[in-house]
């Protein structure tokens, strides 16, 4: 049972599907007055996912539910049941009760294996693995630079860097190019544990705002001409695991990048480390170059088509390219496509566990600075996702150089 299955079981359970023939109003779940008309003889439906993209939408599956649910004896129907998840609740408790101890010493292991630059000249620089590991500190307690001191007291306490720095110097940090690298690195690295659960991928971009604002003249005219503001966002396109949302790779990009040519780097990034047998993406990566890019790892790509695409001309055999076989499976075998596609909201649900737990905005000026509290986030992100994945699954989360 694909998404929109599930989705349209759960509006069916909670009685959001009205009508005895001809079309069905049925309740919008993200809007509490919007209604959609369904008619159930042609599977047609007034919500964008069914006219704009022709899928069978969760309300055509509300009205089928609703229609075909069980009767007793006496002709009544019975209740549609709704749809629930298991959850091992002694493992998810002992996760949460537990994650900040083995976030830290997880961080701590991982940040480790960062070598510290040679330095011939000018005072002794603090360890730059201690210096990754306060950033990414900071950022998951949302704490301010002073308040944060005794979190990097405990640290110390606990051996997990040498000596607990001035606030100031993590703020330096954070705005300093030199650690972007190993931050991508950490990131990286930080996936590794995962290697053996995960194969199937998605990619996707989010922004995250600042507390920059910049006038929407100047991007409109080049010019001052009114003073209206607006706020200054930066991008964040990531490639994340579906079955436990780890970042596998990153690229961080102004606002106004186009998501479509990042898909190939981040690729390559994880088919350094994963065995990739698919990658899911929406109609924003539908390109021939990124199909390619995908089916060159080994992997199948999944990105859906537009309205107005246009079948592929027919291939002699042999002769089929990437984006031919994904229009095949695409036009003629949809259901195990979209099964397929459909794990794509992964990613957005990794999106929203970066936003909800680490903040949807940074708090650094510089671009630099920006780019380093993103990649802080996705990082601590990771360590938090390992922490759990140890305890889920069972994999060993140690954290060792990588050769």
């Amino acid at each position: 049972m694909d998404g929109r299955q599930q989705r349209g079981m759960q509006i069916a359970a909670a009685g959001g599907a009205d009508g005895t023939g001809g079309l069905w109003q049925v309740r919008s779940q993200s809007r509490a007055k919007k209604r959609y008309a369904v008619n159930p003889d042609t599977g047609q439906c007034t919500c964008p996912d069914n006219v704009e993209g022709g899928f069978r939408c969760k309300h055509v599956w509300a009205v089928t539910f609703t229609m075909t649910a069980e009767v007793t004896f006496d002709g009544q129907p019975v209740a549609a049941q709704r749809v629930t998840y298991s959850q091992e609740w002694s493992t998810y408790n002992r996760a949460q009760v537990e994650e900040k101890d083995t976030f830290m010493r997880l961080l701590a292991d991982l940040c480790s294996t960062v070598p510290q630059p040679v330095q011939t000249n000018g005072r002794p620089r603090l360890p730059l693995a201690d210096m990754a590991f306060a950033a990414t500190l900071k950022v998951y307690s949302r704490f301010s630079s002073r308040r944060f001191s005794s979190d990097l007291r405990e640290a110390q306490e606990r051996g997990l860097i040498v000596r607990a720095p001035h606030f100031n110097s993590v703020t330096n940090y954070m705005s300093d190019p030199g650690l972007t690298p190993v931050l991508h690195g950490l990131i990286e690295s930080s996936s590794l544990p995962l290697a053996a659960v995960e194969s199937d991928f998605a990619v996707d971009s989010s922004g995250f705002s600042t507390g920059r604002f910049d006038r929407w003249i100047d991007y409109k005219y080049g010019k001052a001409v009114e003073t209206r503001l607006r706020r200054h966002w930066i991008k964040a396109h990531i490639m994340v695991g579906v079955r436990t949302n780890v970042v596998t790779g990153v690229q961080i990009t102004p606002w106004n990048e186009h998501d479509g040519g990042y898909l190939p780097p981040l690729v390559e990034d994880t088919a350094r480390r994963f065995q990739i047998a698919e990658v899911s993406a929406d109609k924003a990566y539908l390109s021939r170059r990124n199909a390619e890019a995908i089916e060159a790892v080994g992997a199948k790509p999944y990105i859906p088509f537009m309205k107005n695409s246009k079948a592929p001309v027919p291939a002699f055999a042999g002769m089929e390219t990437a984006w031919t076989r994904m229009w095949h499976g695409f036009a003629y075998n949809r259901e195990a496509f979209d099964a397929s596609y459909h794990k794509r909201s992964n990613v957005e649900t990794a999106f929203s566990m970066i936003k909800g737990k680490f903040g949807d905005a940074v708090l650094s000026k510089s671009d630099t600075g920006q780019e380093n509290e993103v990649l802080c986030k996705l990082l601590a992100h990771n360590v938090v996702v390992v922490g759990q994945a140890a305890l889920e699954l069972g994999i060993d989360p140690a954290y060792r150089p990588v050769a």
